[in-house]
């Protein structure tokens, strides 16, 4: 591998910002915030808005509703009648 050209990999504390999740993992994602996690450790913080705890694929909870509409947006705007 060449020298210098490979971003930092170091740990990371992601934060689900809709439900306050938290999760210790792997990044090269640069971030300004930090974080003092579980082990005491301080941590650089990133916040995501959908992780496992709160995406409906690892929930069951599907909301069809909001899909449904986007369905009829389209097929208004470009005509297409059921």
């Amino acid at each position: 591998m060449k020298k210098g050209i490979h971003p930092t990999y170091r740990k990371v504390v992601f934060v689900d910002t809709t439900s306050d999740y938290k999760f210790l993992s792997g990044s090269t994602k640069p971030s300004n915030e930090t974080i003092v996690w579980e082990d005491g450790n301080e941590y650089p913080l990133i916040k995501v808005e959908i992780s496992s705890d709160t995406h409906p694929f690892y929930t069951g909870q599907q909301r069809f509703a909001a899909a449904q509409g986007r369905i009829e947006k389209f097929n208004r705007k470009y005509g297409i009648k059921k």
